[in-house]
């Protein structure tokens, strides 16, 4: 989830904190607040504001904001302009933008209604290296509701840090290699009644797929001196093998560290709060609005979202599922399963033809056709006859082709280590 969208859940909980009865409050007096989402880091790369503005209700489309005037300014006096690029985003050129770990920076936007807003200075700081990243077994309570799992913790240790106290952020991105459990290997043709043609689906298609997950939560802390100025053994995501396909062939995490102002931190802090279920109506109270995002000429005017200016650094490592193999943690055993049918199956009643085995299972139940099963596996693919055919094979989608929950390109970045 962006920051946008973590922002517009925190105001409809804060919405909800005001109301006990079990209904979709009535919202006549609601507000259309200006929401903002920015982020502007020490990288060489283009980054983006959104502007948009809060909405009353779950099922209507968010209002993205164009034909805003938006640009950054730091304390040197320095303008740099964004680029409108549609749907309430606005682009830096980053062959002439990148920030710098000692400047300050401040967001300016000008609405087309002619409202002016201004986010407060905000220092770029430097952020400390990391040092390693590593992983090792442990047990957590996850999933909903709460079990005790083994599994792998992903873990970060950082550089020293300079002055008596900082404030951190984490976020990842996840990539892992896996087996698709039943690929579709063979397409199918009637060519009489007792005749049938099998083709490869794709010839030499490829086993392996890829995922990709981006952490959608908040992760912070703070570290002072007398933790050593140092950041030690902090967890940065735990895998519960047997609830996920992350480790079965080979997994790789890129972490990123960003430093953060006191202030920011303190945002970061209120919407992960709010976040958290209390399991108790009493329990979340609702927070105050914390933003640094001010309307020049109206001082008072709420704003939604955080112009976030933090230095960063990163750090990727790769897993293969032998390297854990002396962890003994749990096997993931997939739930995908093949329906295998033959008109022999049918003990009740006039059985089915193969053809309309074939027809029923895929055309009307929307499986998918894996392949078959014949008497003898070197006729395939080919011609096969009635005698040959044994079994045709089914299941669903996603346990048949890789497009349905991953994808058969191999990352950029990718690294074969099995």
């Amino acid at each position: 989830m962006s920051t946008f969208k973590k922002i517009l859940a925190y105001l409809t909980l804060v919405i909800a904190a005001s109301c006990i009865d079990p209904y979709v409050p009535n919202l006549k007096n609601f507000k259309s607040l200006l929401v903002v989402e920015g982020l502007i880091t020490n990288e060489d790369r283009t980054y983006e504001i959104r502007l948009g503005r809060t909405y009353n209700h779950s099922d209507s489309v968010p209002v993205m904001i164009d034909d805003a005037v938006v640009f950054i300014s730091d304390d040197e006096g320095t303008r740099s302009a964004t680029v409108n690029t549609g749907n309430g985003i606005y682009r830096t050129d980053s062959t002439l933008f990148r920030g710098m770990a000692g400047r300050k920076y401040t967001l300016h936007i000008i609405l087309p209604d002619g409202n002016e807003y201004n986010s407060d200075e905000c220092p770029l700081l430097p952020v400390p290296g990391i040092d390693s990243l590593f992983y090792e077994k442990g047990e957590e309570f996850t999933g909903d509701p709460g079990q005790l799992y083994t599994g792998l913790k992903i873990m970060l240790n950082s550089s020293d840090i300079s002055g008596s106290r900082q404030y951190l952020r984490w976020t990842y991105n996840e990539d892992w290699k896996f087996i698709i459990p039943s690929p579709a290997r063979y397409t199918y043709a009637q060519v009489n009644e007792n005749t049938f043609y099998f083709e490869s689906e794709v010839p030499g298609q490829p086993s392996d797929c890829w995922k990709r997950n981006e952490f959608s939560g908040i992760n912070i802390s703070t570290i002072s001196a007398d933790q050593g100025n140092r950041v030690n053994r902090q967890e940065i995501v735990f895998i519960a093998p047997d609830l996920t396909d992350r480790l079965t062939r080979e997994y790789s995490i890129l972490v990123t560290q960003y430093s953060v102002s006191e202030k920011e931190y303190n945002f970061w802090k209120m919407l992960r709060q709010v976040q958290e279920p209390s399991g108790d109506i009493f329990g979340s109270q609702p927070y105050p609005n914390i933003s640094n995002v001010h309307n020049v000429n109206n001082p008072g005017e709420e704003i939604l979202g955080y112009f976030e200016v933090s230095a960063a650094v990163r750090k990727r490592i790769f897993i293969t599922a032998n390297e854990l193999l002396s962890l003994k943690l749990p096997f993931y055993h997939s739930e995908c399963k093949e329906i295998r049918l033959s008109p022999n199956d049918w003990t009740v009643g006039i059985p089915p033809t193969w053809n309309e085995i074939y027809h029923s299972w895929v055309d009307l139940q929307h499986y998918r056709f894996v392949g078959p099963v014949v008497t003898d596996p070197t006729l395939l693919p080919g011609l096969i006859t009635s005698d040959q055919l044994v079994k045709l094979l089914f299941t669903t989608d996603e346990c048949a082709v890789c497009e349905v929950s991953g994808s058969p390109r191999k990352p950029d970045f990718w690294i074969d280590l099995e």
